[in-house]
């Protein structure tokens, strides 16, 4: 056989493996017979609880007390109602002058505190007191005009019991007369008597008679007189009550030219300023009273255990460290939004469900006076309604 067509040996062709091969191999497990070890040679979480018996314990204690404080807080959180839709509300006004002028006086500033009675203002007061001055001269004259016809009027009613004392004295006469003139005429019908005397008493008697007219006629003008002096009296009367009204607005006008507090509390966005010209019903200033309260908007899904007279803590988020108790003073009845400029119509469109807000009335027991509080101030209630 030639060299080419000679078998070849497969054994010679056998790739060997590298000498260094199984050293490897020994040097990974024992790595792993290395990491076997470190592990089981770690220890446990109660093995190192074991090793820490003073903090376990300490851990322990917090652990259980926090369970505690949180079952308790939860018991007692349970009772109470909170919302964070709360504020300070109070009826704070305007203060207007109800009379022009210049003013003359501003003895406050800006949110200072005043009491009842205290000046506010002062309008220049010259011109209303030269009216309540001539308003005074008005009720003078109306009162010596009464007078005057007062007195008129008693004259009259001399007058009048003068006219009829001359009626009585008139009627005695005109009977005297009367009994003259029937002795006469007998006389003259037995024919004792003259015919000139008879005619002489006839005269008389006509002439009594007359005189009895006029003094009936007098009697009767005194009295109409004495009916007319009383009809200007009431309208002299009348006059005087004008001229009195008049003096009491003038007066009233005087008074007004001094703003006064007409209660305790603080002034606010001051306006007015002396020297400054302002009209009757012009705003100077607004004034907060010492009289407020919160107005806490529940959610009407709170208000099932809450009544008037409930005791509440109250914080005030401008001073979460200071803390304020009041009672429940009053429940609107009604969501606030009924009473809105413009209510909620749910009979019209798609309605939604949503769970109404219910004004709460708050009293504070007493507010503290160190620190400024004022209407609209957020504030954050808890109601003890259990």
């Amino acid at each position: 056989m030639d060299a080419q067509t000679k078998p070849r040996d497969t054994h010679a062709e056998r790739p060997q493996p590298p000498e260094h091969q199984p050293d490897q191999t020994r040097e990974g497990d024992a790595s792993a017979e290395q990491r076997d070890d470190s592990a089981n040679d770690k220890p446990s979480f109660r093995d190192r609880l074991r090793q820490h018996p003073v903090l376990t314990a300490a851990v322990v204690c917090v652990l259980i007390a926090a369970a505690i404080g949180g079952l308790a807080y939860w018991l007692n959180v349970r009772h109470y109602e909170s919302t964070d839709d709360a504020f300070i509300a109070a009826r704070s006004f305007s203060v207007a002058s109800k009379v022009g002028g210049y003013v003359t006086d501003v003895p406050v500033t800006d949110n200072q505190h005043v009491e009842a009675g205290d000046l506010l203002a002062r309008i220049d007061e010259r011109d209303y007191r030269i009216a309540a001055d001539q308003a005074k001269a008005q009720v003078a004259v109306g009162e010596a005009n009464v007078h005057n016809i007062e007195a008129q009027i008693e004259s009259q009613k001399e007058q009048i019991a003068q006219a009829k004392a001359q009626v009585d004295q008139t009627q005695a006469q005109l009977d005297f007369a009367q009994q003259e003139e029937g002795r006469a005429r007998d006389l003259v019908e037995k024919g004792a008597g003259t015919v000139q005397r008879e005619q002489q008493t006839r005269s008389d008697l006509q002439a009594q008679q007359a005189n009895m007219v006029r003094a009936k006629a007098a009697l009767t003008g005194a009295q109409l007189g004495i009916k007319t002096l009383q009809a200007q009296l009431e309208s002299a009367n009348g006059s005087l009550q004008q001229a009195q009204a008049q003096l009491d607005q003038a007066n009233l006008n005087l008074q007004y030219t001094s703003l006064v507090a007409a209660e305790a509390g603080h002034v606010v966005k001051l306006s007015a300023a002396k020297g400054t010209f302002v009209t009757a019903g012009q705003s100077l200033m607004m004034f907060v009273p010492d009289k407020m309260w919160v107005i806490a908007n529940y959610k009407e899904t709170q208000l099932a255990d809450m009544r008037p007279g409930q005791p509440v803590d109250i914080r005030i988020d401008a001073y979460p460290n200071r803390k304020l108790t009041g009672h429940v003073t009053s429940v609107q009845p009604g969501s606030g939004t009924a009473f809105s400029l413009l209510p909620a119509e749910n009979a019209t469109g798609n309605y939604v469900k949503v769970v109404q807000r219910v004004p709460v009335r708050i009293d504070i027991d007493n507010w503290p006076a160190d620190i400024p509080i004022g209407p609209g101030m957020s504030v954050v209630p808890w109601t003890k309604v259990r």
